[in-house]
């Protein structure tokens, strides 16, 4: 095909735009996200204020979607929000977008270059928990007015189309509100989603749910571009089966053996080390329910706030050393016997009682 030759005739307003950005940033958003970052460089080039509202008309978006595009270029390091005592975003300072040597964007932030005050500052709480957080913001409870308004959105449209084509089946409205929830809320492309389903029917999952929480996982692990996806997915797996093999499981995990072990590495925060630990000590006391047997022990370890071996240990040890009831502790041979499993300090067989009734 022929080169087509770019001329300029006469001297408009320019806006310029970093080539980082569109070599490396610009083919992994969505529509809304490369509006609301285009139209904020051009407001920073005529030095005027913006506010969100005021985006929110001009693209015929929801305040909330705008503010969902201002976090997904925040997540890639392009800005930084500040906000108020409400949480309302009140300034906005844009980053330079900067590639290493092959070209790859750098996940480095860079000092503030300016700072862009809104217009007008909604003074309300907001629905959800800052993006700093990386919690995954709850689904909401779409109406029906609302999915056919969605449905007729030719980007949501094409996402429908691609989950219809993967799941090999029409989809039902429940899942039309998981596909918005991924899409609207934890702000997946097109190509995003295309990853996360092709990465769910590999492992022969084609349960929505079990799609909506890889979904909201990717979230809460800054996964956010497609090439992160690849990459943090052996990470991912590795982690996962690494837990499964020390618990003695094999196969692919369950939706709720994936989330136990979301928690534990995540909200929980416990580093490998500990997890093997718990895992040992599992499977040395029960042959069945180990993934719930294990969350009893690390919720019980993050409650007394442990983040390390050696606190395990001196656990263990207070236990060890702690008198047994009804008992001076100087009989017999003057020494207390050894419990069966003097690791924790609650009783393993009540627990595992407590477990099964459950």
């Amino acid at each position: 095909m022929n080169q087509i030759m770019l001329y300029q005739d006469g001297a408009p307003g320019i806006t310029g735009v970093s080539n980082v950005f569109i070599d490396s940033f610009m083919k992994d958003a969505n529509d809304a996200q490369l509006k609301i970052y285009l139209y904020l460089i051009r407001m920073f080039s005529a030095n005027m204020p913006v506010s969100i509202s005021d985006m929110a008309d001009k693209f015929n978006h929801t305040e909330k979607e705008v503010i969902r595009s201002l976090q997904y270029w925040e997540r890639m390091h392009l800005l930084v929000l500040d906000y108020d005592e409400y949480k309302n975003i009140i300034g906005i300072h844009l980053q330079a977008p900067v590639a290493d040597s092959i070209g790859d964007p750098m996940v480095k932030p860079l000092a503030p270059i300016v700072s862009m005050v809104p217009a007008v500052s909604e003074r309300k709480a907001p629905a959800q928990k800052s993006v700093a957080t990386r919690v995954a913001p709850e689904k909401p409870s779409y109406s029906a007015d609302q999915l056919r308004t969605y449905k007729d959105k030719e980007e949501i449209s094409e996402m429908l189309c691609i989950a219809e084509q993967y799941l090999s089946k029409t989809l039902s409205p429940n899942d039309l509100k998981s596909i918005l929830y991924i899409h609207l809320e934890l702000g997946y492309s097109m190509d995003m989603l295309d990853a996360l389903l092709e990465y769910c029917l590999e492992r022969g999952k084609k349960e929505m749910r079990y799609i909506e929480k890889t979904a909201m996982g990717w979230y809460e692990q800054g996964i956010d571009t497609v090439k992160q996806a690849k990459e943090g997915v052996s990470k991912y797996d590795k982690t996962i089966y690494s837990v499964m093999k020390a618990l003695g499981k094999s196969g692919i995990p369950t939706a709720k053996e994936v989330d136990y072990i979301n928690k534990w590495t995540g909200s929980f925060g416990f580093t490998m080390d500990i997890i093997f630990e718990c895992c040992e000590r599992t499977v040395l006391a029960v042959d069945n329910h180990r993934f719930e047997y294990a969350d009893r022990i690390l919720s019980n370890w993050k409650a007394q706030n442990i983040s390390s071996m050696r606190e395990i240990k001196e656990l263990d040890k207070a236990f060890r050393n702690k008198p047994k009831s009804g008992s001076s502790g100087t009989g017999g041979t003057g020494k207390s016997a050894p419990a069966k499993f003097p690791r924790q300090n609650y009783d393993f067989a009540t627990l595992e009682k407590e477990i099964l009734s459950n």
